[in-house]
Protein backbone atom coordinates (compact mmCIF):
# COMPACT_ATOMS: atom_id res chain seq x y z
CA UNK A 1 0.00 0.00 0.00
CA UNK A 2 1.33 3.44 -0.93
CA UNK A 3 1.84 5.96 1.84
CA UNK A 4 -0.93 8.58 2.03
CA UNK A 5 0.50 12.03 1.27
CA UNK A 6 -1.48 15.01 2.53
CA UNK A 7 -1.16 18.78 2.88
CA UNK A 8 -3.02 20.90 5.39
CA UNK A 9 -5.48 23.57 4.35
CA UNK A 10 -3.24 26.27 5.86
CA UNK A 11 -0.17 24.96 4.04
CA UNK A 12 -1.95 25.05 0.68
CA UNK A 13 -3.43 28.50 1.26
CA UNK A 14 -0.09 30.03 2.30
CA UNK A 15 2.17 28.44 -0.33
CA UNK A 16 3.28 30.63 -3.24
CA UNK A 17 2.45 28.64 -6.37
CA UNK A 18 3.52 29.60 -9.87
CA UNK A 19 0.46 31.04 -11.67
CA UNK A 20 -1.10 29.01 -14.46
CA UNK A 21 0.20 30.22 -17.82
CA UNK A 22 -2.21 30.72 -20.71
CA UNK A 23 -1.47 30.01 -24.35
CA UNK A 24 -4.52 32.16 -25.17
CA UNK A 25 -5.67 34.52 -22.43
CA UNK A 26 -8.80 33.20 -20.73
CA UNK A 27 -9.28 30.49 -23.36
CA UNK A 28 -6.44 27.93 -23.35
CA UNK A 29 -4.18 27.29 -20.36
CA UNK A 30 -1.60 24.64 -19.57
CA UNK A 31 -3.30 21.27 -19.81
CA UNK A 32 -5.33 19.09 -22.17
CA UNK A 33 -8.18 20.53 -24.23
CA UNK A 34 -10.65 19.32 -26.86
CA UNK A 35 -11.68 21.50 -29.81
CA UNK A 36 -14.77 19.84 -31.30
CA UNK A 37 -17.01 20.64 -34.23
CA UNK A 38 -19.01 19.05 -36.99
CA UNK A 39 -17.17 17.91 -40.16
CA UNK A 40 -16.24 20.87 -42.38
CA UNK A 41 -17.39 23.34 -39.72
CA UNK A 42 -14.05 25.16 -39.82
CA UNK A 43 -12.41 23.75 -36.69
CA UNK A 44 -9.17 22.88 -38.51
CA UNK A 45 -9.00 26.43 -39.86
CA UNK A 46 -9.44 27.71 -36.30
CA UNK A 47 -6.72 25.29 -35.10
CA UNK A 48 -4.29 26.54 -37.74
CA UNK A 49 -5.18 30.14 -36.93
CA UNK A 50 -4.47 29.36 -33.27
CA UNK A 51 -1.04 27.91 -34.11
CA UNK A 52 -0.09 30.96 -36.17
CA UNK A 53 -1.21 33.37 -33.45
CA UNK A 54 0.88 31.64 -30.76
CA UNK A 55 3.93 31.24 -33.04
CA UNK A 56 3.82 34.93 -33.97
CA UNK A 57 2.68 36.24 -30.58
CA UNK A 58 -0.39 37.82 -32.15
CA UNK A 59 -3.94 38.10 -30.80
CA UNK A 60 -6.47 35.34 -31.41
CA UNK A 61 -10.17 36.23 -31.27
CA UNK A 62 -9.25 39.56 -29.64
CA UNK A 63 -7.33 37.77 -26.87
CA UNK A 64 -3.63 38.00 -26.07
CA UNK A 65 -1.46 34.95 -26.72
CA UNK A 66 1.79 33.80 -25.09
CA UNK A 67 4.42 33.73 -27.82
CA UNK A 68 6.22 30.42 -28.27
CA UNK A 69 6.75 27.42 -30.51
CA UNK A 70 3.67 25.58 -31.80
CA UNK A 71 3.53 22.02 -33.12
CA UNK A 72 0.63 21.01 -35.36
CA UNK A 73 0.01 17.30 -36.00
CA UNK A 74 -2.03 17.66 -39.21
CA UNK A 75 -2.82 13.95 -39.57
CA UNK A 76 -5.62 14.08 -42.14
CA UNK A 77 -3.86 16.36 -44.64
CA UNK A 78 -0.71 16.49 -46.73
CA UNK A 79 1.89 19.25 -46.89
CA UNK A 80 0.40 20.59 -50.13
CA UNK A 81 -2.95 21.27 -48.47
CA UNK A 82 -1.21 22.76 -45.43
CA UNK A 83 0.71 25.11 -47.72
CA UNK A 84 -2.48 26.23 -49.44
CA UNK A 85 -4.20 26.94 -46.12
CA UNK A 86 -1.21 28.83 -44.76
CA UNK A 87 -1.19 31.17 -47.75
CA UNK A 88 -4.87 31.87 -47.20
CA UNK A 89 -4.16 32.95 -43.63
CA UNK A 90 -0.79 34.70 -43.89
CA UNK A 91 1.92 35.86 -46.27
CA UNK A 92 4.65 35.75 -43.62
CA UNK A 93 5.96 32.34 -42.48
CA UNK A 94 6.83 31.76 -38.85
CA UNK A 95 10.03 30.06 -37.71
CA UNK A 96 8.23 28.89 -34.56
CA UNK A 97 5.46 26.86 -36.22
CA UNK A 98 6.12 23.20 -37.10
CA UNK A 99 3.97 20.55 -38.79
CA UNK A 100 3.88 16.78 -38.90
CA UNK A 101 1.52 14.60 -40.94
CA UNK A 102 2.44 11.37 -39.09
CA UNK A 103 2.29 10.51 -35.38
CA UNK A 104 2.35 7.49 -33.11
CA UNK A 105 -0.71 6.58 -31.07
CA UNK A 106 -1.41 7.57 -27.46
CA UNK A 107 0.55 5.15 -25.31
CA UNK A 108 2.36 3.89 -28.40
CA UNK A 109 5.06 6.55 -28.71
CA UNK A 110 3.20 9.85 -29.13
CA UNK A 111 4.19 11.10 -25.68
CA UNK A 112 7.86 10.37 -26.39
CA UNK A 113 7.63 12.21 -29.74
CA UNK A 114 6.25 15.33 -28.06
CA UNK A 115 8.79 15.12 -25.22
CA UNK A 116 11.72 14.94 -27.65
CA UNK A 117 10.33 17.88 -29.63
CA UNK A 118 10.06 19.85 -26.38
CA UNK A 119 13.71 19.09 -25.52
CA UNK A 120 14.73 20.57 -28.88
CA UNK A 121 12.34 23.57 -28.59
CA UNK A 122 12.38 24.76 -25.00
CA UNK A 123 9.78 27.46 -25.66
CA UNK A 124 7.14 24.95 -26.86
CA UNK A 125 3.81 26.43 -25.87
CA UNK A 126 1.15 24.65 -27.91
CA UNK A 127 0.59 21.21 -29.47
CA UNK A 128 -2.46 20.54 -31.65
CA UNK A 129 -3.42 17.00 -32.70
CA UNK A 130 -5.82 16.99 -35.64
CA UNK A 131 -7.64 14.68 -35.17
CA UNK A 132 -7.95 12.71 -31.92
CA UNK A 133 -9.27 9.70 -33.81
CA UNK A 134 -5.96 9.37 -35.70
CA UNK A 135 -3.97 8.76 -32.50
CA UNK A 136 -6.45 6.56 -30.63
CA UNK A 137 -5.75 2.88 -30.06
CA UNK A 138 -8.87 2.00 -28.09
CA UNK A 139 -11.86 0.71 -30.06
CA UNK A 140 -14.11 0.52 -27.01
CA UNK A 141 -15.81 3.76 -25.98
CA UNK A 142 -16.85 3.64 -22.35
CA UNK A 143 -16.37 6.26 -19.67
CA UNK A 144 -13.49 4.35 -18.09
CA UNK A 145 -11.68 3.52 -21.33
CA UNK A 146 -12.03 7.04 -22.78
CA UNK A 147 -10.84 8.63 -19.53
CA UNK A 148 -7.89 6.27 -19.19
CA UNK A 149 -6.85 6.74 -22.82
CA UNK A 150 -6.45 10.50 -22.50
CA UNK A 151 -4.71 10.41 -19.10
CA UNK A 152 -1.17 10.07 -20.56
CA UNK A 153 -1.61 13.24 -22.64
CA UNK A 154 -3.12 15.09 -19.69
CA UNK A 155 -0.16 14.12 -17.50
CA UNK A 156 2.28 15.05 -20.29
CA UNK A 157 0.77 18.53 -20.68
CA UNK A 158 1.16 19.16 -16.95
CA UNK A 159 4.68 17.73 -16.86
CA UNK A 160 5.92 19.84 -19.78
CA UNK A 161 3.88 22.93 -18.87
CA UNK A 162 2.26 23.13 -22.31
CA UNK A 163 -1.21 23.23 -23.82
CA UNK A 164 -2.30 20.21 -25.88
CA UNK A 165 -5.43 20.56 -28.01
CA UNK A 166 -7.20 17.54 -29.49
CA UNK A 167 -9.34 18.30 -32.53
CA UNK A 168 -12.43 16.08 -32.40
CA UNK A 169 -15.88 15.61 -33.96
CA UNK A 170 -19.43 16.12 -32.72
CA UNK A 171 -22.12 13.46 -32.84
CA UNK A 172 -25.03 14.11 -35.20
CA UNK A 173 -27.69 14.21 -32.47
CA UNK A 174 -28.41 17.78 -31.35
CA UNK A 175 -28.44 18.68 -27.65
CA UNK A 176 -29.25 21.83 -25.71
CA UNK A 177 -25.90 21.44 -23.96
CA UNK A 178 -23.27 21.71 -26.73
CA UNK A 179 -20.68 19.87 -24.63
CA UNK A 180 -22.91 16.77 -24.62
CA UNK A 181 -22.52 16.66 -28.41
CA UNK A 182 -18.82 15.72 -28.25
CA UNK A 183 -18.44 12.31 -29.91
CA UNK A 184 -17.68 9.46 -27.50
CA UNK A 185 -18.48 8.93 -23.84
CA UNK A 186 -18.44 11.64 -21.18
CA UNK A 187 -15.10 10.18 -20.10
CA UNK A 188 -13.46 12.42 -22.69
CA UNK A 189 -15.13 15.52 -21.21
CA UNK A 190 -14.30 14.40 -17.67
CA UNK A 191 -10.59 13.88 -18.35
CA UNK A 192 -9.68 17.04 -20.26
CA UNK A 193 -9.07 20.41 -18.61
CA UNK A 194 -11.29 22.30 -21.03
CA UNK A 195 -13.65 22.02 -23.98
CA UNK A 196 -14.17 24.29 -26.98
CA UNK A 197 -17.18 23.40 -29.16
CA UNK A 198 -17.68 25.15 -32.51
CA UNK A 199 -21.28 25.06 -33.77
CA UNK A 200 -22.46 26.65 -37.00
CA UNK A 201 -26.07 27.76 -37.43
CA UNK A 202 -26.08 25.94 -40.78
CA UNK A 203 -23.40 24.41 -42.96
CA UNK A 204 -23.44 27.19 -45.56
CA UNK A 205 -23.42 30.01 -42.98
CA UNK A 206 -20.29 32.00 -42.25
CA UNK A 207 -21.19 32.40 -38.58
CA UNK A 208 -20.69 30.06 -35.65
CA UNK A 209 -20.71 30.04 -31.87
CA UNK A 210 -17.66 28.88 -29.92
CA UNK A 211 -18.77 27.44 -26.58
CA UNK A 212 -15.93 27.32 -24.02
CA UNK A 213 -15.70 25.72 -20.58
CA UNK A 214 -12.88 24.44 -18.40
CA UNK A 215 -11.23 24.17 -15.01
CA UNK A 216 -9.11 27.29 -15.43
CA UNK A 217 -11.34 29.35 -17.73
CA UNK A 218 -14.72 30.98 -17.33
CA UNK A 219 -17.69 29.58 -19.24
CA UNK A 220 -17.84 31.69 -22.39
CA UNK A 221 -19.76 31.87 -25.65
CA UNK A 222 -18.06 33.69 -28.52
CA UNK A 223 -20.03 34.57 -31.63
CA UNK A 224 -17.64 34.16 -34.58
CA UNK A 225 -17.80 35.23 -38.21
CA UNK A 226 -15.76 33.71 -41.02
CA UNK A 227 -14.00 36.47 -42.95
CA UNK A 228 -12.14 34.80 -45.77
CA UNK A 229 -10.21 31.97 -44.14
CA UNK A 230 -10.08 33.55 -40.66
CA UNK A 231 -12.49 33.39 -37.77
CA UNK A 232 -13.13 36.75 -36.04
CA UNK A 233 -15.19 37.72 -33.01
CA UNK A 234 -18.50 39.37 -33.90
CA UNK A 235 -19.87 40.25 -30.48
CA UNK A 236 -18.25 42.89 -28.32
CA UNK A 237 -15.55 41.86 -25.87
CA UNK A 238 -15.61 43.23 -22.35
CA UNK A 239 -12.27 44.57 -21.16
CA UNK A 240 -11.35 43.70 -17.59
CA UNK A 241 -9.89 46.46 -15.43
CA UNK A 242 -6.13 46.13 -15.00
CA UNK A 243 -4.86 44.34 -11.90
CA UNK A 244 -2.60 46.92 -10.22
CA UNK A 245 -2.12 45.21 -6.83
CA UNK A 246 1.44 44.00 -7.50
CA UNK A 247 2.40 47.40 -8.92
CA UNK A 248 1.07 49.17 -5.83
CA UNK A 249 2.95 46.88 -3.41
CA UNK A 250 6.16 47.13 -5.45
CA UNK A 251 6.13 50.92 -5.60
CA UNK A 252 5.35 51.20 -1.88
CA UNK A 253 8.31 48.96 -1.08
CA UNK A 254 10.61 51.14 -3.20
CA UNK A 255 10.09 53.71 -0.45
CA UNK A 256 9.69 51.46 2.61
CA UNK A 257 12.30 48.78 1.71
CA UNK A 258 10.84 46.59 4.45
CA UNK A 259 7.54 46.28 6.29
CA UNK A 260 6.41 44.36 9.36
CA UNK A 261 2.92 44.92 10.68
CA UNK A 262 -0.74 44.06 10.43
CA UNK A 263 -2.86 43.95 7.28
CA UNK A 264 -4.68 47.06 8.52
CA UNK A 265 -1.40 48.99 8.82
CA UNK A 266 -0.32 47.92 5.33
CA UNK A 267 -3.69 48.98 3.88
CA UNK A 268 -3.28 52.35 5.60
CA UNK A 269 0.07 52.94 3.90
CA UNK A 270 -1.34 51.97 0.50
CA UNK A 271 -4.44 54.14 0.93
CA UNK A 272 -2.33 57.11 1.99
CA UNK A 273 -0.06 56.73 -1.05
CA UNK A 274 -2.67 56.01 -3.73
CA UNK A 275 -5.92 57.46 -2.32
CA UNK A 276 -7.61 54.14 -3.07
CA UNK A 277 -9.37 51.77 -0.73
CA UNK A 278 -7.58 48.53 0.19
CA UNK A 279 -9.22 45.91 2.40
CA UNK A 280 -7.38 44.25 5.33
CA UNK A 281 -9.45 41.05 5.07
CA UNK A 282 -8.26 40.63 1.45
CA UNK A 283 -4.63 41.62 1.96
CA UNK A 284 -3.13 38.24 2.89
CA UNK A 285 -5.09 36.51 0.11
CA UNK A 286 -3.92 39.03 -2.50
CA UNK A 287 -0.31 38.85 -1.33
CA UNK A 288 -0.38 35.05 -1.59
CA UNK A 289 -2.04 34.97 -5.01
CA UNK A 290 0.35 37.66 -6.33
CA UNK A 291 3.37 36.31 -4.44
CA UNK A 292 5.06 34.73 -7.45
CA UNK A 293 4.71 37.94 -9.45
CA UNK A 294 5.90 40.06 -6.53
CA UNK A 295 9.05 37.95 -6.27
CA UNK A 296 9.90 38.88 -9.84
CA UNK A 297 9.63 42.53 -8.74
CA UNK A 298 12.05 41.95 -5.86
CA UNK A 299 9.38 41.83 -3.12
CA UNK A 300 9.44 38.83 -0.77
CA UNK A 301 6.34 38.10 1.32
CA UNK A 302 6.01 36.07 4.52
CA UNK A 303 3.76 36.08 7.55
CA UNK A 304 3.68 34.77 11.11
CA UNK A 305 1.64 34.87 14.31
CA UNK A 306 2.90 36.94 17.22
CA UNK A 307 0.94 37.28 20.49
CA UNK A 308 -2.22 36.15 18.73
CA UNK A 309 -1.81 38.71 15.93
CA UNK A 310 -1.08 37.91 12.29
CA UNK A 311 1.90 39.90 11.06
CA UNK A 312 2.80 40.54 7.42
CA UNK A 313 6.46 40.89 6.50
CA UNK A 314 7.68 42.35 3.20
CA UNK A 315 11.28 42.79 2.07
CA UNK A 316 12.49 44.54 -1.09
CA UNK A 317 15.64 43.44 -2.95
CA UNK A 318 16.70 45.77 -5.76
CA UNK A 319 18.91 43.10 -7.38
CA UNK A 320 15.91 40.78 -7.85
CA UNK A 321 13.68 43.50 -9.31
CA UNK A 322 13.01 42.89 -13.02
CA UNK A 323 11.67 46.45 -13.12
CA UNK A 324 15.19 47.71 -12.32
CA UNK A 325 13.95 49.85 -9.46
CA UNK A 326 11.52 51.88 -11.58
CA UNK A 327 8.00 52.68 -10.42
CA UNK A 328 5.43 50.45 -12.10
CA UNK A 329 2.32 52.40 -11.14
CA UNK A 330 1.98 56.03 -12.23
CA UNK A 331 1.60 58.65 -9.55
CA UNK A 332 -1.96 60.02 -9.26
CA UNK A 333 -2.32 63.57 -10.54
CA UNK A 334 -4.02 66.24 -8.47
CA UNK A 335 -7.84 66.05 -8.43
CA UNK A 336 -7.83 63.06 -10.74
CA UNK A 337 -8.57 59.37 -10.44
CA UNK A 338 -5.35 57.42 -9.63
CA UNK A 339 -6.14 54.95 -12.41
CA UNK A 340 -5.57 57.66 -15.00
CA UNK A 341 -2.08 57.34 -16.49
CA UNK A 342 0.50 60.08 -16.40
CA UNK A 343 0.27 60.38 -20.18
CA UNK A 344 -3.35 61.56 -19.96
CA UNK A 345 -3.81 64.61 -22.13
CA UNK A 346 -5.79 67.70 -21.22
CA UNK A 347 -7.94 67.69 -24.35
CA UNK A 348 -9.15 64.12 -23.76
CA UNK A 349 -10.97 64.89 -20.51
CA UNK A 350 -13.95 66.52 -22.19
CA UNK A 351 -17.15 64.70 -23.10
CA UNK A 352 -18.58 64.90 -26.61
CA UNK A 353 -15.80 67.34 -27.54
CA UNK A 354 -17.19 70.10 -25.30
CA UNK A 355 -14.54 72.70 -24.54
CA UNK A 356 -14.77 73.16 -20.80
CA UNK A 357 -12.61 76.28 -20.93
CA UNK A 358 -15.24 77.95 -23.05
CA UNK A 359 -18.01 77.14 -20.56
CA UNK A 360 -15.95 77.93 -17.49
CA UNK A 361 -16.30 74.36 -16.16
CA UNK A 362 -13.50 72.30 -14.64
CA UNK A 363 -12.09 69.28 -16.49
CA UNK A 364 -11.82 67.15 -13.36
CA UNK A 365 -14.62 64.80 -12.34
CA UNK A 366 -14.36 65.85 -8.67
CA UNK A 367 -15.29 69.47 -9.42
CA UNK A 368 -18.02 68.62 -11.90
CA UNK A 369 -21.58 68.87 -10.65
CA UNK A 370 -22.81 66.47 -13.33
CA UNK A 371 -23.04 62.96 -11.77
CA UNK A 372 -22.49 61.35 -15.16
CA UNK A 373 -19.16 63.13 -15.55
CA UNK A 374 -18.21 61.98 -12.05
CA UNK A 375 -18.59 58.36 -13.18
CA UNK A 376 -17.21 58.49 -16.71
CA UNK A 377 -14.23 60.54 -17.83
CA UNK A 378 -12.86 59.79 -21.30
CA UNK A 379 -9.15 60.21 -21.91
CA UNK A 380 -6.62 59.33 -24.57
CA UNK A 381 -2.85 59.05 -24.45
CA UNK A 382 -0.58 59.54 -27.40
CA UNK A 383 -0.20 55.79 -27.95
CA UNK A 384 -3.47 54.38 -26.59
CA UNK A 385 -7.07 54.31 -27.81
CA UNK A 386 -9.81 56.33 -26.12
CA UNK A 387 -11.00 55.15 -22.69
CA UNK A 388 -13.68 55.87 -20.12
CA UNK A 389 -13.18 55.82 -16.38
CA UNK A 390 -16.33 54.20 -15.01
CA UNK A 391 -16.42 53.87 -11.25
CA UNK A 392 -12.64 54.17 -11.17
CA UNK A 393 -12.14 51.43 -13.77
CA UNK A 394 -10.46 52.02 -17.11
CA UNK A 395 -12.71 50.81 -19.95
CA UNK A 396 -11.76 51.13 -23.61
CA UNK A 397 -14.23 53.08 -25.78
CA UNK A 398 -15.25 51.54 -29.07
CA UNK A 399 -17.11 53.42 -31.77
CA UNK A 400 -19.49 51.71 -34.19
CA UNK A 401 -21.77 52.83 -36.97
CA UNK A 402 -25.50 52.20 -36.54
CA UNK A 403 -25.36 49.45 -39.17
CA UNK A 404 -22.52 47.69 -37.32
CA UNK A 405 -24.50 47.77 -34.08
CA UNK A 406 -27.62 46.46 -35.79
CA UNK A 407 -25.63 43.61 -37.39
CA UNK A 408 -24.10 42.68 -34.04
CA UNK A 409 -27.45 42.67 -32.25
CA UNK A 410 -29.06 40.63 -35.03
CA UNK A 411 -26.20 38.12 -34.97
CA UNK A 412 -26.58 37.60 -31.22
CA UNK A 413 -30.33 37.09 -31.58
CA UNK A 414 -29.81 34.53 -34.39
CA UNK A 415 -27.28 32.60 -32.31
CA UNK A 416 -29.57 32.64 -29.23
CA UNK A 417 -32.62 31.43 -31.15
CA UNK A 418 -30.60 28.67 -32.82
CA UNK A 419 -29.09 27.52 -29.50
CA UNK A 420 -32.44 27.51 -27.65
CA UNK A 421 -34.87 26.42 -30.38
CA UNK A 422 -32.78 25.08 -33.27
CA UNK A 423 -34.41 27.64 -35.61
CA UNK A 424 -32.23 29.35 -38.24
CA UNK A 425 -33.26 32.98 -38.76
CA UNK A 426 -32.36 34.79 -41.99
CA UNK A 427 -29.43 37.19 -41.88
CA UNK A 428 -30.23 40.81 -41.11
CA UNK A 429 -30.65 43.09 -44.14
CA UNK A 430 -30.97 46.81 -43.31
CA UNK A 431 -32.33 47.51 -46.79
CA UNK A 432 -35.53 45.58 -46.07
Amino acid sequence: MNKLITKSCEEIMTTLYKPIEFAVDGLLAQGLYILAGSPKAGKSWLALQLCLAVAKGEKLLERETASGTALYFCLEDGYERIQKRLYELTDEPSEKLYFSILADTIGGGLEEQITKFKSAHDDLRLVIIDTLQMVRSETESTYGSDYAELLPLKALAQQLGICIVLVHHLRKAADKDPFNMVSGSTGLNGCVDGLLVLIKAKRSANQATLHCTGRDIEDTELLLTRQGASWTVTDESEDKPPDIFSFAIHDLMLEQLSFKGSATELCGLLTEKYSQEFFPNMMKKNLTLHGYELQSYGVKFSHKRSNGQRLIMLEYDRDSDTGDGRTLMPEPSQNADPAVTAEQTESSQTIDSIDSSATGESNTCEKSADPVRQLAVPFRSAADPEYLLIGGKKVEMKRFSINELLHQCAAKIRAKVFADQGIVLPEFNPAL
